[in-house]
């Protein structure tokens, strides 16, 4: 989970968890509109926010400290306060860099481990620039060049196995320019004859780097694709 996510549900959530932990009552009046809407937020954002932090980096969060936190500052109360607002919003910043660091680095060790038992496996080939491949069925048809566009079926996974696109799911090939996608499928486009099924294992230079793409492919993940090679488009 993003930090600015996070820092955002914390921000949907508080007029619910306020509502119902600055006081002893343990349960809800609803003797009007404004209670029943007051505990309906509540319950509503408290249950999202729930799942979303068991998202956040790290150990668990400590929904007391949370809590205390937030009264504290929707309080204004500055005499309570264990930090300023700025050292606790520099604090966030610095945790969840760290986090992300933590990950990154942890993803391209697994995928430099993999990629070295890989490379050993029959029918595995490991090109000059990292990129790994196996021959699943070999075409008949031409290869394509770095100008041509191809009509692919694809699927893309994680190295745990997490899918995370699929032409075939689509109902659809994709069709896409060679160099218009990663470096590792542009490299391996080139290798493959019209007709071919190949799978690929991306190291993460060659495919989203430090960057990641959307929520599943985190930085410097190791990525892999089953690839069959439908035909090379002329306009």
């Amino acid at each position: 989970m993003k930090k600015l996510g996070l820092l955002a549900a914390i921000a949907v959530v508080g007029v619910g968890v306020f509502t119902t932990s600055c006081n002893s009552r343990k349960s809800a009046r609803l003797s009007n509109n404004v209670d029943s809407v007051s505990y309906a937020l509540g319950l509503a954002n408290g249950d999202g926010f729930k799942q979303n932090l068991t998202t956040v980096p790290g150990d668990p969060i400590n929904v007391d400290d949370l809590l205390v936190g937030f009264i504290a500052g929707i309080k204004g109360d500055s005499s309570s306060y264990k930090m300023t607002v700025e050292e606790a919003q520099a604090y966030i910043q610095s945790y969840f860099m760290q986090a992300q660091i933590r990950e990154s680095n942890k993803a391209k060790e697994e995928g430099d481990a993999f990629l070295e038992e890989n490379k050993t496996k029959d029918g595995v080939i490991t090109t000059e620039s990292g990129l790994q491949y196996k021959v699943e069925k070999e075409g008949t048809g031409a290869k394509p060049t770095a100008n041509d566009r191809v009509k692919v079926h694809y699927t893309g996974t994680l190295l745990d196995g997490t899918k995370f696109d699929s032409s075939i799911d689509r109902g659809e090939p994709a069709v896409f320019g060679v160099q218009q996608v990663i470096p590792g499928w542009t490299e391996g486009l080139q290798i493959m004859p019209v007709g071919s099924k190949y799978i690929f294992w991306i190291p993460s230079e060659l495919a989203y780097g430090e960057r990641g793409a959307g929520a599943d492919i985190k930085p410097n993940s190791t990525l892999k694709f089953e690839v069959e090679l439908l035909e090379i488009v002329k306009e």
